[in-house]
């Protein structure tokens, strides 16, 4: 029988949009796929319903049938031949608070021999309504993305969660606890959210624990310091529940000399605590300039106009053996102000450099944990390489070039907007923000166990 369910992509909508997409990349080992919504569209009307497509499929290849009811009245209908199936309802938000919950079952999602089937629970709670419906995607290939839309705009606070129910064969996992991946030579459990590894058996296991990274302050603004990283090899575990803190981003600052907060720790069981990255600092009056220290030092934010735009803010220190620090901001008279990077995993964030002048960029992230990412879906993929606990770049005011990301995850410095948000599950730090604006927030951390099939 299968394993219960197993999270694997969560989305909340923080921007109204029309639209979303879940990838599938890196995600393996799984039957089925049960996709739960619970949605709000920005407007009354235009239809109580939304769509799915896979693959970016926009031909004429579904057909759905309904069958729904009132509860005074019932009917179904077919139709066929369509550009997409029936996702389920999704109430107006001038229903209040209310959001409708629908459930999406896509069937042999990786089979490469058969269509694929969608089954949908669904119910409208605008119109009073509840209805099931079977859906059929002609075609074999298959399914690597799914598209989710609706006529008018999903809603503020709308969420899409995806779980995989496992393959019999799963079952040859020594361990529960999260996303369970495979090559030929390990198991991998993957945890993109604070759970427990629960080993079946004694084992020999390695540990990958990254932290959250550093968020960046207000006003052109250092970038965040990535999460620590730290990798533990050979460990044995036993029979037993061991706690996995995974830790969140940092909090963005959102008001004048404010830096905005380091990341949150990671740890595995008893193993020693991976620290989160350093913020990175803020500027224009602030007493909070200097990055703080992390698992990688924050950058330090730019000068302001009490110094003449002349001074030089420190960049924050690592914890030893997770991280390196952070690059110093800085300014120049008459030529604009600029934020240092923040560290990476293997390498320190770039102190502002004056000729040319610009923002420093991010220190990069560690490479060594390529094919475990490569296995998980995690991490940055750069051209077959992936990369965690990158630093976020500087960001600048005035004309100067931005910092550049670090690569595993760091947010790239801006001019003139909100600091760019480090990637989830990577230890990325923010990218500085620009002038007059707020910071990004820290991308957050992610812990993997792995040990031999044999």
């Amino acid at each position: 029988m299968p394993n219960t369910y197993t999270e694997l992509l969560k989305t909340t909508v923080g921007t109204a949009t029309s639209s979303v997409t879940l990838s599938l990349s890196g995600i393996s080992g799984y039957t089925d796929l049960v996709l739960i919504s619970s949605v709000q569209k920005t407007t009354s009307g235009s239809g109580t319903g939304f769509s799915i497509r896979f693959n970016g499929d926009t031909g004429a290849n579904y057909s759905t049938t309904y069958l729904e009811g009132s509860g005074s009245a019932a009917s179904s209908y077919r139709v066929s031949s369509t550009t997409s199936m029936n996702g389920g309802a999704v109430t107006s938000n001038a229903n209040a608070a209310s959001f409708d919950v629908n459930t999406n079952q896509i069937m042999n999602y990786s089979n490469s021999t058969t269509y694929k089937t969608l089954l949908t629970r669904y119910n409208d709670n605008e119109f009073s309504y509840v209805g099931a419906s079977v859906s059929l995607w002609s075609n074999t290939a298959a399914v690597t993305s799914i598209t989710i839309f609706a006529a008018n705009n999903f809603a503020v606070g709308s969420t899409f969660s995806l779980y995989g129910i496992a393959n019999a064969d799963q079952g040859a996992a020594k361990a529960t606890g999260g996303i369970i991946t495979e090559d030929a030579t390990y198991w991998y459990h993957t945890f993109g959210a604070s759970s427990a590894f629960i080993p079946k058996q004694s084992l020999t296991c390695d540990v990958l624990v990254v932290a959250g990274g550093g968020a960046s302050g207000f006003n052109y603004a250092g970038g965040g310091g990535a999460g620590g990283l730290l990798s533990f090899t050979s460990q044995s575990l036993t029979a037993t529940s061991y706690n996995v803190t995974v830790g969140a981003g940092g909090s963005a600052g959102t008001s004048m000399g404010v830096r905005g907060t380091n990341g949150n720790d990671s740890q595995f069981g008893a193993l020693t605590l991976t620290k989160g990255g350093g913020a990175g600092g803020a500027s224009e009056g602030s007493s909070q300039r200097t990055g703080l220290t992390g698992g990688s030092g924050g950058g330090g934010g730019g000068a302001d106009a009490t110094s003449g735009y002349t001074a030089t803010n420190a960049g924050g220190s690592p914890t030893t053996s997770q991280g390196f620090a952070g690059g110093a901001g800085r300014g120049i008279s008459g030529s604009g102000s600029v934020g240092g990077g923040g560290g990476g995993a293997s390498a320190v964030g770039q102190d502002a450099p004056s000729s040319p002048f610009s923002a420093g960029n991010g220190g990069i992230g560690s490479s060594a944990y390529s094919s475990w990412g490569l296995v998980t879906g995690t991490g940055q993929n750069v051209s077959g390489t992936v990369y965690y606990a990158g630093g976020g770049g500087g960001g600048a005011y005035g004309g100067p070039a931005v910092g550049a990301a670090g690569l595993g995850g760091g947010g790239v410095g801006v001019l003139g907007t909100v600091g760019t948000a480090g990637t989830a599950n990577t230890g990325g730090g923010a990218g500085g923000s620009g002038s007059g604006s707020a910071g990004g927030a820290g991308g957050s951390g992610v812990v993997i166990v792995r040990y031999l099939k044999a």
